[in-house]
């Protein structure tokens, strides 16, 4: 598509206003030359819960909150556990059956760690692999003022087994997830922790030392033996991956962060005696929405609870203020008296946030579409009921404007890895992938026509 002369980019279109508020996309905004005009800006969001979820009898007196539907396909009933999506039904996927081979391996435990990794942990081998979100990120890296928003109710990065974030590098290493509302709102969207003028003289310190480095390793090169030569070869790749995060960070400090109107609709500044489950969550839920919003990322997570159950025990709601017990509690007791409706009564609350969440995505226009027409979500949890690592409970939405058709409840077998949908919503962007972790192939009964 030729580009008009009265386009202007986002970027360029904040810049001149002086101040980039959360604006709307518009008609005179068109995205960068360098992406493909046929490719929405698609973006991507994973929001995790530990434990899994009510499952009682689908049949017995407890079965309006089991969690999972009892009919498949399009005329499926939304029970009262997931009954607050029934306004979002077109816009969200039901699914069943799926989970990671090597999270059935693992035991009956904790498998937060490789929800969006795939990979096999135990006691003997603790060695990650890289996220789905983290191959996006760095694939969407050019485009947006930061990689990824990785975020949790925990925060850091938590003990195998016990993760508190989601994400993991190339390494296989944990990537620390913010957990302070009013950090991540000035990091990401305020003044930040230095100001412009230090961050540039550290970058320029920094770039002056990378370049040292390399021009050093010219000398060196024709000194060492070709065995010695490859170390130091896949060294440099590395100083020059720095390299090109410090240019990349410098020509952002050009440009100037968002200014939001929308803050005073966040309770950044929670106190410890009132940050209540929905408090703390919606808040951590509308940060996510502005930085998609503001096309300041384009990959989040969010790990909502962990399998060390930190957050309702000693964390942000000690007790989950109005349930009156532990998470790790509620969910041990789902299958005695009354357990079954207390537990889907959390999974029910849990709902009405990520609906409050995709309401939110689908009131935005974005390019070409709603923007949670450009948004995947996943959301869902790597256990089915407690520490079983079967059928996990999941929930995708958005993403029809990359060909996700939505309105059903789908259960696949228990050979169809969960890898196959990581894969799926990997190769909706422009990049794509042939293979993730154990994927098998796409899941083409997620796509329209």
């Amino acid at each position: 598509m030729a580009q008009k002369s009265w386009h202007l980019s986002r970027r360029k279109m904040l810049f001149g206003t002086g101040a980039s508020l959360a604006l709307p996309w518009m008609q005179c905004m068109t995205r960068a030359a360098s992406v493909k005009a046929s490719m929405p800006p698609t973006r991507f969001c994973s929001m995790y819960f530990g434990f899994g979820v009510s499952l009682p009898d689908a049949k017995g007196e407890h079965a309006k909150w089991r969690w999972f539907p009892e009919q498949e396909g399009a005329d499926y009933e939304l029970n009262s556990t997931l009954r607050p999506l029934e306004c979002r039904r077109d816009d969200v996927t039901v699914l069943g059956g799926l989970s990671h081979p090597n999270g059935r391996r693992m035991g009956a435990h904790d498998t937060g760690d490789t929800f969006l990794t795939g990979a096999f942990l135990n006691n003997k081998y603790l060695q990650n692999t890289i996220s789905l979100d983290q191959i996006l990120a760095e694939q969407t890296r050019e485009l947006v003022r930061f990689p990824s928003l990785v975020l949790s109710t925990d925060g850091g990065v938590g003990e195998p087994t016990r993760s508190s974030t989601l994400s993991y590098d190339l390494k296989g290493r944990p990537i620390p997830a913010l957990n302070q509302p009013q950090q991540i709102f000035e990091r990401f969207f305020g003044k930040g922790d230095v100001d412009t003028l230090a961050r540039q003289r550290q970058l320029g310190s920094t770039k002056k030392m990378l370049d040292l480095v390399l021009d050093d390793s010219k000398d060196l090169q024709r000194l060492l033996g070709s065995s010695d030569r490859r170390v130091l070869e896949e060294y440099l790749d590395s100083v020059r991956k720095v390299e090109k995060d410090v240019e990349l960070s410098q020509s952002w400090l050009e440009k100037p962060s968002p200014e939001l109107t929308d803050n005073e609709l966040l309770e950044l500044d929670l106190e410890s005696n009132e940050q209540a489950p929905h408090r703390f969550i919606e808040t951590m839920y509308g940060l996510l929405f502005l930085a998609f919003r503001t096309d300041s990322t384009r990959v989040a997570t969010y790990q909502i609870t962990n399998m060390a159950d930190a957050s309702s025990k000693a964390g942000k709601f000690p007790q989950l203020q109005g349930f009156k017990k532990s998470l790790h509690s509620l969910a041990h007791d789902w299958n005695k008296p009354g357990g079954a409706e207390a537990l889907g009564k959390w999974d029910r609350f849990m709902i009405e946030r990520l609906a409050n969440f995709l309401e939110q995505l689908a009131c935005v226009e974005d390019e070409n579409a709603r923007l949670l027409d450009n948004t995947i979500v996943l959301y869902g949890s790597s256990n089915s009921n407690t520490h079983n690592n079967n059928n996990y409970p999941l929930i995708l939405a958005g993403g029809s404007n990359v060909g996700f058709k939505h309105g059903s409840y789908q259960r696949f077998a228990n050979d169809v890895p969960m890898s196959n949908l990581l894969l799926t919503i990997a190769n909706r962007f422009p990049q794509g992938l042939e293979q993730f972790a154990d994927s098998t192939g796409e899941i083409n009964e997620l796509m329209g026509a």
